[in-house]
């Protein structure tokens, strides 16, 4: 797969990188994204390249941004679309939402570092 057929070369190893981080077979990925495992298979090995839709499908069941897979962002987690996202959803809020939600996401930031300190028990 070369840059002139539409997608990097660095495709097939973003997206195998991402699925193992997710801890998911092809199976499991293809379900999630609705796609044929071997479709995700072909992806792998760049035998093929996918859709623009197929693309989206993808970044979103690995929880990932297209530009990840596409080598044009270094960092995994699709953080900037998730703080836009939650932006739009926060500054729609009354102050006293707000301050609840600032408390429910210091809880759960809390509980995260908790399991990762114990190692996810």
């Amino acid at each position: 797969m070369s840059e002139s057929m539409g997608l990097p070369e660095v495709f097939p190893e973003r997206l195998r990188t991402a699925r193992e981080f997710r801890e998911l077979s092809q199976g499991e990925l293809g379900l999630r994204a609705g796609l044929q495992a071997s479709a995700v298979s072909h992806f792998e090995t760049g035998t093929r390249k996918p859709s623009f839709d197929n693309l989206k499908r993808l970044a979103d069941a690995l929880r990932v941004s297209t530009d990840y897979l596409l080598g044009r962002a270094t960092e995994m987690q699709a953080t900037v679309a998730n703080a836009d996202r939650l932006h739009r959803h926060y500054s729609g809020l009354s102050a006293e939402y707000q301050e609840m939600a600032d408390d429910f996401i210091q809880m759960l930031a809390q509980r995260a570092q908790q399991k990762k300190d114990t190692g996810g028990q």
